[in-house]
């Protein structure tokens, strides 16, 4: 079962778009319940209406390599917003939804790539996080139904 730990939006884009520049600041903010709008993507957040269907109108996060890279990196200081993905989950392996239509919630959204980890990481999170990342920096999705999509909260241990 997907449990959804964290959901975050975010104004503006951060990094995306801006190599060779200093990030901008425009924080990712945690929010309890975000509004998934078919072929849209999430009201409030950057890539809400980006461009005609784009394959990230959502963005997700496995929870579990969070904790893994924290440890491994000593950044137990950073948040999960710091890979600026949208949801972090718990209870699957995101590589597996490429290319397949899911539901979360009563949501149905459809896998469209894997995020690939860029430069910013080792930035944004830990030097050597883009790395460790590979092949595991999280899954873009479209958003194929209507729906408010609330976080489960923390998997208890």
């Amino acid at each position: 079962m997907i449990r959804i730990e964290h959901i975050y939006l975010s104004p503006g884009h951060a990094y995306f778009g801006r190599y060779g520049q200093a990030p901008a600041e425009h924080a990712m903010i945690a929010v309890k319940e975000a509004e998934c709008v078919a072929g849209r993507g999430l009201r409030g957040d950057r890539f809400f209406d980006y461009k005609p269907d784009y394959k990230g109108q959502v963005t997700f996060f496995a929870g579990e390599i969070y904790d893994e890279l924290r440890d491994a990196l000593d950044a137990h200081e950073r948040e999960p917003a710091a890979f600026r993905r949208n949801i972090i989950t718990r209870g699957i392996d995101l590589n597996t939804l490429i290319g397949l239509e899911f539901t979360i919630q009563n949501i149905r959204f459809q896998g469209t790539a894997e995020c690939s980890p860029c430069e910013w990481m080792d930035v944004g999170f830990a030097p050597g996080a883009r790395a460790a990342l590979h092949g595991r920096g999280g899954l873009r999705a479209r958003i194929l139904s209507d729906g408010i999509l609330r976080v489960d909260g923390p998997a208890s241990a």
